[in-house]
């Protein structure tokens, strides 16, 4: 199933599946990651690129590339992308937006966005911050100390560790030179050494290699932990029921322990307090030695003992007898000192779980460590340290390793739930509406250009069956103002036109959008072209307006090709050639539209014009940006050599004059 799936993406060769496979470890992984349009680990594939990474995961995601027909349309579509990119919490969401292409079925889409819509605005912003930390979830790409031993050859595990397969002449004793050993199946020690683990012919993964296990929650600890915090809101009521969380929620129901299992990666005191343990002990044995010196020293100091006659006479006749006397004299002194010093080491001890000997000290004088004794508590604090370490890697990974799978499904849906909040969070800015899907035209009431920088002119026009009544032709002719907003009229129709097919909202009070099958924007020329340049674009125009798939084409002044006269004969026959397609709709802007409608020799196609009324106080252009019906509207070159006149001085100033002077002698 999935050699298909990579083989059948355009531009991949079974050469680069082949890579992909090998990168990632499986073919199942490299699945997940288009799914997850991780776009920069898929562009760590050697000779995979970020901009056919990116081609490769819209694919897979099921992007309708073809609509986008033309590079301006491109242009536009990335443009409103990286606009709404900008509302996403974190890069990862970024990242996932950057598949969103138009669909052939926006419908799921829409219901998303459309329930994410309803979300609260404050609750929006909040989880904008609180979800800021959110991210992939990355492998650590680290070799680990531990030795696997296992008659199974295990190879997705030899880039992590070593792995070897014991032979038929070695028992588990040959490998005791290895200080932590995973022995899978059979052949293992009845007890294992300290930093051993004995499992079984089919142990959980997470066991195998704990470490890995462990250090893969640590190195996604931020994300992990703002999973915790979406598990802890829904446990307490704080987290909205609405229709673009539901699988989120669904798929966090498993991790309902997720946040105590994470709490304990720090939870390791119990290893700290041996290892504190033994770090001290020396330290603390020879400091108890020093204080019973003192302690019987300070005892002794006003101690007298009162001697017979006949005891000195023993004295000097049995030394032995003397010795005897004088410990009797002073032991209790001695050995309460000892005493002490006893329950302080158990004090010490005990949160190590170890039992205080009772020979802590010699028998001789001045006190001294028993070194011996303390030497085997060092290695029973040792043996302790390892068993505690061992003991605390296999339960943790035994609690972790299963959550694994269900924090990557979940970090995937709240990444993908994301995307439709950023969404919301960018409609409310931009006030948007989710238009409605109809079969035919463009309309909008209000629409807006959202990419202006400026609080943009709403404008109300539409083509096709869509439009309102009168408005429902399907070729139009747009003239009128320079600077009037004619070509923005133009690209607001286009971010419409792709907002619709991608299933997401329009900057509108209301809109409705026709299902068509291609986009065509067609700019402004960059000049006269040369004869091989003019003949390769007027293929290029025959081919687009004589096809018969539904579509939409914006044109901005084709004129420019070639000269005035040429170029309104062209855009004639181009027009008509439209006009024969049910499923096509045009909309043209043009300053020739007179010597275009001679061309057709119609007089009944529909002409719109914004026109420019005159000059503000700040010399800026008055226009009303939305189009009169039916209205052939001037340009505007006598309002700007009028400005120009107003600001000039001198020589030019008179020169403008003139120029003003032959527009009146015109009219």
């Amino acid at each position: 199933m999935w050699p298909m799936v990579l083989s059948t993406l355009p531009g991949v060769s079974e050469r680069m599946a082949a890579k992909m496979r090998e990168h990632f470890g499986s073919e199942e992984a490299v699945v997940s990651t288009l799914a997850s349009g991780d776009v920069g680990r898929l562009a760590e594939v050697d000779g995979l690129s970020v901009k056919r990474a990116l081609s490769m995961a819209r694919s897979f995601a099921g992007g309708e590339g073809a609509f986008l027909a033309t590079k301006e349309a491109r242009k536009l579509h990335q443009q409103l992308l990286s606009h709404i990119q900008s509302f996403a919490a974190c890069t990862a969401t970024k990242e996932r937006m950057g598949l969103l292409m138009p669909v052939s079925d926006p419908g799921p889409r829409r219901q998303r966005i459309a329930c994410a819509m309803e979300l609260d605005g404050d609750w929006l912003d909040t989880q904008r911050k609180a979800w800021s930390q959110l991210g992939r979830l990355k492998e650590k790409q680290e070799r680990y100390e531990r030795v696997v031993v296992s008659h199974e050859p295990l190879e997705h595990l030899k880039r992590y560790c070593r792995v070897l397969k014991p032979t038929e002449s070695e028992s588990w004793k040959d490998y005791t030179v290895f200080k932590t050993v995973s022995w899978l199946g059979s052949g293992a020690p009845m007890e294992a050494p300290d930093g051993w683990l004995v499992l079984g012919t089919a142990p959980d993964e997470a066991l195998v290699l704990p470490e890995r296990t462990i250090d893969w929650f640590t190195h996604n600890r931020k994300t992990l932990d703002v999973l915790c915090e979406v598990v802890e809101a829904i446990r307490s009521d704080r987290f909205p029921t609405n229709g673009a969380l539901d699988e989120l929620r669904s798929a966090l129901q498993p991790l309902h322990t997720l946040p105590e299992t994470m709490s304990m990666l720090g939870d390791a005191s119990q290893i700290e307090d041996v290892a504190r343990i033994k770090d001290e002990l020396w330290t603390t044995v020879k400091r108890l030695e020093n204080d019973v010196n003192q302690q019987v020293e300070s005892a002794m100091n006003d101690a007298k003992m009162a001697l017979s006659g006949a005891e000195l006479l023993e004295a000097l006749a049995d030394g032995t007898a003397f010795q005897r006397k004088l410990r009797d004299a002073t032991g209790h002194v001695i050995q309460e000192a000892m005493q002490q010093a006893r329950e302080h080491l158990a004090g010490f001890l005990e949160p190590a779980s170890l039992r205080c000997p009772f020979d802590v000290f010699t028998d001789a004088w001045p006190a001294k460590i028993d070194r011996q004794t303390i030497d085997g508590i060092d290695a029973a604090l040792e043996s302790k340290l390892k068993a505690e370490k061992t003991d605390h890697l296999v339960n943790l990974a035994r609690q972790l390793g299963p959550l694994k799978a269900h924090c990557e499904q979940a970090v995937r849906r709240m990444i993908e739930a994301d995307q439709w909040l950023s969404i919301a969070r960018w409609a409310k800015h931009d006030r948007c509406v989710m238009p409605e899907l109809v079969d035919h035209g463009v309309w909008l009431d209000n629409g807006r250009h959202i990419l202006l920088g400026l609080d943009p002119d709403p404008v109300t026009y539409g083509l096709g069956d869509a439009a309102v009544d009168g408005d429902q032709q399907s070729l139009a002719l747009l003239t009128g103002a320079n600077s009037g907003g004619k070509t923005t009229l133009l690209e607001c129709m286009a971010f419409a036109c792709i907002l619709g097919h991608m299933g997401l909202p329009v900057p509108a009070d209301s809109a409705r959008i026709g299902k068509v099958d291609a986009l065509h924007i067609l700019a402004k020329a960059g000049g006269t072209q040369s004869a091989g340049a003019l003949e390769q674009t007027l293929v290029e125009l025959a081919t687009v307006v004589s096809d018969p798939t539904p579509k939409l084409i914006l044109a901005d002044e084709l004129e420019a090709i070639t000269e005035p006269g040429a170029g309104a004969r062209i855009i004639a026959g181009m027009l008509l050639a439209a006009e024969a397609q049910p499923d096509t709709t045009m909309l043209l802007v043009t300053h020739l539209a007179p010597a275009i409608l001679a061309s057709t020799g119609r007089d009944d196609l529909r002409v719109d014009g914004i026109e420019a009324s005159g000059l503000g106080p700040d010399l800026e252009l008055l226009v009303d940006r939305t189009p009169k019906r039916n209205h052939l509207a001037r340009s505007t070159p006598e309002l700007i050599v009028k400005r120009l006149v107003e600001k000039s001085t001198g020589n030019a100033k008179a020169l403008f004059g003139d120029i003003l002077d032959m527009f009146a002698d015109a009219e």
